[in-house]
């Protein structure tokens, strides 16, 4: 297993990290770093022998943090930050067609199953709607909206 990253290489966070229990002094799932955060690479090593961790220092938030490979990306590597984030829920803001046919309704409440940054006019989501079971549908980020405020 060859590192992508190395000691003191700046990365960039594409998910919320969340306390998992390892992290001292906060709950299990309290929030540690937001996506879109900068922070610097200080230990890299291996979770069960195939998976590469990086203990990364994220500055303007005091903590040191690990990540797993697929979760960062360069600094400079293209970012284009979204409203919402995988397994959050969220809200229909208009009814949704697919071939003339309504098959979400407004205000049906889904579910992120994956962000995409570079679809064609923005980002993007693979959503799972409660309404429709066994379905993944694109849907623009205008189309949706938060079902409860954010901290």
């Amino acid at each position: 297993m060859d590192a992508r990253w190395d000691y003191g290489e700046p990365v960039r966070l594409t998910r919320n990290v969340r306390n998992d229990g390892t992290y001292p002094g906060l709950d299990p799932g309290e929030p540690l770093v937001r996506r879109g955060s900068i922070g610097y690479v200080v230990d890299v090593g291996t979770f069960l022998q195939d998976q590469i961790i990086y203990s990364v220092n994220f500055l303007d938030e005091g903590k040191i943090v690990g990540c797993r490979e697929e979760e960062l990306i360069g600094a400079d590597d293209p970012w284009t930050p979204s409203r919402f984030e995988f397994r959050e829920k969220v809200r229909s803001a208009k009814g949704l067609a697919v071939g003339g046919e309504v098959l979400v309704a407004l205000g049906a409440i889904g579910e992120v199953i994956k962000v995409i940054r570079d679809a064609p006019g923005g980002v993007a989501y693979h959503i799972h709607f409660d309404s429709l079971p066994g379905r993944v549908l694109q849907i623009p980020e205008d189309a949706l909206e938060a079902t409860e405020t954010k901290d």
